[in-house]
């Protein structure tokens, strides 16, 4: 599926988009991700052979989940034998009714999929493997890659996560109304973290990569279409299309990262910025903020401004204030001593991180931040040796770039 000269025939984009819907329905009906997947690979393979010759499906998706379908049928069939013929023979009989299924049914079948790759019973590290695997339709080796892990450990991840689900029985249901709250922070953090990953990679030469952004902001747009009476869904695509915007604007011609006040505001990207708003707005007007919500509304304020300088930083502070309240943890803290040193001054923003210096001891941009501050105190040495560390910590290599040449200015 990464052949570029399939994307003439539709083929690329229509895996990405209806991977996560094929293997959902598939597996719904077979019990056994790794089947679910396998038909829907087949189902693929034959698209890369008819369509340049027949020609794009009139409805393309449908297409590849009935041909799914079918050669699932056909695999059930060469394998039954002996005893497992009247369990086959089951499955079989709901393949074929699943033929006249309704677009609702499917949508149910994607929400149960992702509740399961982000069940909490898996390791994080596993649901954002899975979650890109089944629902994004990346291949083992592009996970691996994004993620700067060997392909085989990636694929014994993923086929550990599998397996854990199996074995320990994780329903494929959509979450009770009592317990959807607790769940659905678990997937919204899978897609938060997956593009965190995209926006800053935590670790290799590339600052940006752009696959990853890309992937949970389309799935993001997917759980919002499921999900769309839920604010915090709202919130948290607003929150990624706020950042997202200024994608363009975060690195120069040679990668290096441009912070925020330095960026060319004309390289955002005001569709995505627009878009962005409306959904905050939305969320304004529903009157339950949530921890993703106000992120968003930060992030709203610094698009509105046409300048670093006219950043509203009191109302940043502000709605820092209300996140602490909701979200009362040592990031959150560490952003609001940022937006603190805009309104009262580096030493009053200091004095506001000098609590987290413990808890966030081995972050880097707890370093980071506090050395900048440091600077513009005038306390030099200090701020020399707090890039230091950062830096030290920093696995990032357009990061760390970043943090030495800030480091060494102070020197020179």
């Amino acid at each position: 599926m990464d052949d570029p000269a399939m994307d003439d025939f539709g083929i690329a984009p229509t895996f990405r988009e209806q991977y996560g819907r094929a293997v959902s329905v598939l597996y719904r009906v077979l019990g056994d991700l790794d089947r679910a997947e396998d038909a829907v690979q087949e189902a693929f393979v034959v698209a890369a052979e008819r369509w340049p010759r027949d020609g794009i499906p009139p409805a393309p998706a449908g297409w590849i989940i009935t041909t799914a379908r079918r050669r699932a049928i056909d695999r059930l069939r060469r394998d039954a034998v002996g005893r497992e013929k009247e369990a086959e023979a089951a499955i079989l009989n709901q393949l074929t009714a699943a033929e006249a299924e309704e677009p609702d049914e499917i949508a149910d079948d994607r929400l149960r999929l992702i509740f399961t790759c982000c069940h909490p019973a898996l390791a994080p590290e596993s649901r954002v493997a899975l979650t890109l695997r089944l629902l994004g339709g990346l291949t083992t080796a592009e996970i691996a890659h994004a993620f700067l892990v060997p392909e085989p450990t990636m694929a014994q991840r993923i086929s550990r996560a599998k397996a854990k689900i199996r074995d320990a029985r994780i329903p494929y249901r959509i979450p009770s109304a009592s317990d959807l709250p607790g769940r659905l922070r678990s997937v919204l953090a899978v897609l938060y973290l997956v593009f965190s990953e995209g926006y800053a990679a935590s670790a290799g030469d590339r600052l940006i990569r752009e696959e990853l952004c890309d992937e949970a902001i389309r799935l993001a747009r997917v759980l919002r279409s499921l999900l769309p009476d839920e604010e915090e869904v709202l919130g948290l695509l607003a929150l990624l299309l706020l950042v997202d915007a200024r994608r363009a604007a975060r690195a120069d011609a040679t990668g290096a990262l441009i912070p925020l006040p330095d960026q060319d505001r004309s390289l955002w990207n005001p569709a995505t910025i627009a878009e962005g708003h409306t959904l905050v707005r939305d969320c304004l007007l529903r009157g339950r903020p949530g921890p993703y919500q106000l992120q968003a509304a930060i992030q709203a304020v610094h698009d509105d401004a046409r300048t670093a300088e006219a950043t509203d930083w009191p109302q940043i502070v502000t709605l820092y204030d209300q996140l602490l309240r909701v979200a009362p943890t040592p990031i959150v803290a560490l952003n609001r001593a940022v937006a603190v040193a805009e309104v009262d001054g580096a030493d009053e923003a200091l004095a506001a991180i000098e609590p987290l210096r413990q808890p966030l001891a081995r972050f880097y941009l707890l370093h980071g931040i506090r050395a900048g501050l440091l600077a513009r105190a005038g306390r030099s040495a200090e701020a020399f040796d707090e890039y230091s560390v950062a830096a030290s910590l920093c696995a990032g290599d357009a990061e760390r770039r970043f943090l030495e040449r800030r480091r060494d200015s102070l020197s020179a």
